[in-house]
C-alpha cells in the first residue's frame, strides 16, 4: 500500500516539478527535433537507399511489386558512360565555379572595402540583393539572357560590338560557361559578405608595418591580406562548393543538362533517370552515390581545413 501511495504521489507531483529538475529533461528536449529529423530526412534517406537495391519503376513501385535485385543498379551505374560523364562534369563545374566565386568575391570585397570608395554601404547593399530573389526567378532571367535567338541580351551585346551571336544553350561548353556565370551571380553575395567581414578584421597595423618596409599594394595583398583571410575564405569555399555539387536548377532550367545530356550534373542525371526514363531504382542509386561523394568531400575538406579544431580552440 505504501508503494502504491508513493507512486500516486509521484504522478500527481510530476507536473509541478520543473522540467530542468527532472532526469528526463534532455530526452524531452531532443524528442521533437529527433521526430522531425526522422520524418523529413532519415526516413526518406533510408527509403531511397532501399529503392537503390530494387528494380522500382512506376508499374512496380506503386503496385508494391518491386523486386530486390541486390547491387545490380550500382554495377550498371559504374559501367555506364553517362554516370561517369555526369560525375566528371559535376566535379569540373565545382572547381571552375568555386574558383570564379572566390576571384569575384575577393575582387568585389577589396574594391568596396577600399577607403577611397564612397557610398560603400549602399553599394554593399546592392551586391547582396541577389540573396533576396528566388533562385528559380534569377535562373529563368539568366536563361533568357543566354537565349540562342538573336534577341537574347548576351547575343545582342555581341552583335553591338561586331561579333556573331552564339547558340549558347545548344553547344556543350558554351552552355557550361552559362552555368558558371549564373552560379557565380547567385553565390557571389554570400562570398562577398564573408570576405568583407574578414577584411575588416585584418589589423591595420600589419598594413602600416608593411608600408614602412616598402611593400606595395600587391605585396601587401599577398603577404598580409591573403594569410589573414585564408580561413574564412576556406570556410566559405567549402560551403559554396557543396552547393555547386548539389546544383540542379541551373542545368535543368537552362537545357536539362544538354545538349544530348552531355552537361548533366549528377543530380540532374539521377532525376532524369528516375522521372524521364522511369528507372526509379537506378535514379535512387545515382542519388546515393552523389550523397557518398559529397559526404566524403565535406569530411575531407573540414578535416584538412581543421575547421572543427578552430571552433574548440576559440
Amino acid at each position: 500500500m505504501t508503494l502504491l501511495a508513493t507512486a500516486v504521489e509521484r504522478v500527481r507531483g510530476f507536473g509541478s516539478v520543473p522540467l530542468v529538475e527532472r532526469g528526463d529533461a534532455p530526452l524531452a528536449l531532443v524528442l521533437p527535433g529527433l521526430f522531425l529529423f526522422s520524418a523529413f530526412l532519415l526516413f526518406p534517406l533510408l527509403y531511397l537507399f532501399y529503392l537503390s537495391f530494387t528494380d522500382a519503376a512506376p508499374q512496380t513501385l506503386f503496385a508494391g511489386e518491386q523486386q530486390f535485385i541486390g547491387f545490380e543498379n550500382y554495377v550498371n551505374l559504374l559501367t555506364t558512360w553517362r554516370f561517369w560523364n555526369s560525375l566528371g562534369v559535376t566535379w569540373l563545374f565545382l572547381v571552375t565555379s568555386v574558383l570564379l566565386k572566390i576571384a569575384v568575391g575577393i575582387g568585389m570585397a577589396l574594391v568596396l572595402d577600399h577607403h577611397l570608395v564612397r557610398g560603400k554601404r549602399l553599394l554593399r547593399a546592392m551586391v547582396i540583393v541577389p540573396l533576396a530573389l528566388p533562385p528559380i526567378f534569377v535562373i529563368a532571367v539568366w536563361r533568357g539572357m543566354f537565349s540562342t535567338a538573336r534577341y537574347g541580351v548576351i547575343n545582342q551585346a555581341m552583335i553591338a560590338v561586331g561579333l556573331e551571336p552564339v547558340a549558347w544553350l545548344q553547344r556543350r561548353w558554351m552552355a557550361f560557361l552559362a552555368y558558371n556565370v549564373t552560379e557565380v551571380w547567385l553565390a557571389t553575395p554570400f562570398m562577398f559578405i564573408i570576405i568583407v567581414s574578414a577584411l575588416q578584421s585584418v589589423p591595420e597595423e600589419l598594413h602600416d608595418a608593411a608600408k614602412v618596409d616598402g611593400a606595395g599594394y600587391l605585396s601587401r595583398f599577398v603577404h598580409v591580406t591573403l594569410p589573414s583571410i585564408k580561413r574564412p575564405v576556406w570556410f566559405a569555399s567549402i560551403l559554396t562548393a557543396a552547393a555547386s555539387f548539389q546544383q540542379f536548377l541551373i542545368p535543368f532550367v537552362f537545357n536539362q543538362g544538354g545538349p544530348a545530356r552531355r552537361n548533366e550534373l549528377i543530380l540532374v542525371h539521377g532525376y532524369r533517370e528516375a522521372f524521364a526514363f522511369n528507372e526509379y531504382g537506378q535514379g535512387a542509386a545515382i542519388m546515393i552515390m552523389a550523397l557518398l561523394f559529397i559526404g566524403a568531400f565535406m569530411w575531407l575538406n573540414v578535416k584538412k581545413g581543421r575547421l572543427a579544431e578552430g571552433i574548440h580552440n576559440q
